[in-house]
């Protein structure tokens, strides 16, 4: 508690002179003359005590004194614990609070419980819904002050947080944090059920609810309920009907295709496309892929697992995509994406591409014996086989 409200509290007694309380002087009289002073100055507003460095004013010599520590970067003030130091002391005590799991603020919607109050005023405001702290940008409102300034980082493009591996930048420190865990391929946290390892703990929680098919996350248009909070906003602008938001600066060029990205990571993996190069190597067949996702969908052929089975006729799925496509079978759903030419439908995106290049007379496939061209990748493949001199398809009544 700090000294001058334990004085107005009539909590404080030293020695020499001690706090009564009666109607006179706003219900608050003190006997010693020295802090009767300084409690004349809460009332007065003066602020005689001015910092030279950044010309703030204090009402208390000893609060101006503290307030120098923070230019000084002085901190007396050290853990026995873990050695950390503190430029107050209040901040110390509130800090050992951690060792000792101590959380004595405790919120009285969901009992949840902090170790500091300034955490359960923020924690306060999630039921209250209460965000004070806008973006000027954009009006979008936050809960804490320190979100908004990590936000603001976005509109500036500011990343403070720089990888002293391989230089990449982050806005917020969490994100660099990750990030090592890549360099490290440490993967600390760990499912339960089925021994998957993940980088982030919140990756393992949202992993976890597709093993007990928890949808917390529901739409209250239409009800449908959703793993990820994520996947809730996308699918709230179908309701909406507003368009996907798109950062129009794509300030990331490709060379060869001039093709532009918003982060440079997305134009790394791309230049792959042209360099053909496949840095994921599959450890039992020696195929190589070019996304490391490509590479853990190609592992559950091997493995012959199948994590993604149909609640409806418990048919399962080697790849989430190939599960997603099945699904709308069952719900009827009508197929998503449609050719603009002779508008015919298909279910999965990379169908209606290659449809297109039937339009277009493209023929981005090119054999590298021949240069005979195709439209699709999956003719390219089947034609290579001539050169190779392959030949799969084993008749079963004549084995020739």
């Amino acid at each position: 508690v700090d000294e001058s409200e334990e004085i107005l509290s009539g909590i404080w007694n030293p020695n020499q002179c001690s706090p009564t309380v009666d109607k006179d002087l706003t219900s608050t009289s003190l006997k010693c003359s020295r802090y009767l002073k300084q409690h004349l100055g809460f009332h007065s507003n003066e602020s005689p005590f001015k910092c030279s460095i950044c010309r703030k004013s204090f009402t208390q010599k000893r609060y101006l004194e503290q307030h120098l520590r923070f230019h000084s970067n002085e901190k007396p003030f050290n853990c026995t614990v873990c050695s950390k130091s503190f430029s107050h002391k209040s901040s110390l005590n509130a800090h050992l609070r951690f060792h000792r799991n101590e959380k004595p603020f405790k919120c009285s919607v969901c009992n949840k419980s902090f170790a500091h109050k300034g955490g359960l005023n923020v924690h306060l405001r999630l039921h209250s819904n209460e965000k004070l702290f806008k973006c000027a940008v954009c009006s979008k409102s936050f809960t804490q002050k320190s979100t908004l300034i990590g936000h603001l980082r976005l509109h500036n493009n500011e990343k403070l947080f720089k990888c002293a591996v391989c230089s990449k930048s982050f806005t917020h420190k969490s994100g660099l944090n990750v990030h090592l865990h890549s360099h490290s391929n440490e993967k600390p946290f760990k499912c339960a059920i089925c021994s998957k390892s993940f980088t982030q703990k919140c990756s393992v929680i949202v992993h976890l609810r597709f093993h007990s098919n928890e949808k917390p996350f529901k739409c209250a248009v239409c009800s449908k309920s959703f793993t990820q909070k994520g996947s809730l906003n996308v699918h709230l602008r179908l309701h909406s009907n507003e368009k996907p938001i798109k950062s129009t600066e794509k300030p990331f060029k490709c060379t060869v295709c001039s093709k532009s990205f918003t982060q440079k990571g997305s134009l790394n993996v791309h230049l792959r496309l042209h360099s053909n190069e496949k840095p994921f190597k599959c450890a039992v067949c020696s195929k190589s892929y070019t996304l490391k996702a490509s590479l853990n969908a190609h592992l559950h052929l091997h493995s012959n697992e199948k994590p993604f089975k149909c609640t409806v006729c418990s048919k399962s799925f080697t790849q989430k995509s190939n599960f997603k496509t099945h699904l709308r079978l069952h719900s009827n759903e009508k197929p998503l994406f449609q050719c603009t030419v002779c508008s015919k439908s298909f279910t999965q995106k990379g169908k209606l591409i290659a449809h297109l290049c039937l339009h277009s007379n493209e023929r981005p496939f090119n054999c590298s014996v021949c240069s005979k061209s195709f439209a699709q990748k999956y003719n390219l493949k089947t034609h290579l086989r001539v050169h190779a001199n392959v030949k799969p398809f084993k008749c079963t009544v004549y084995s020739k």
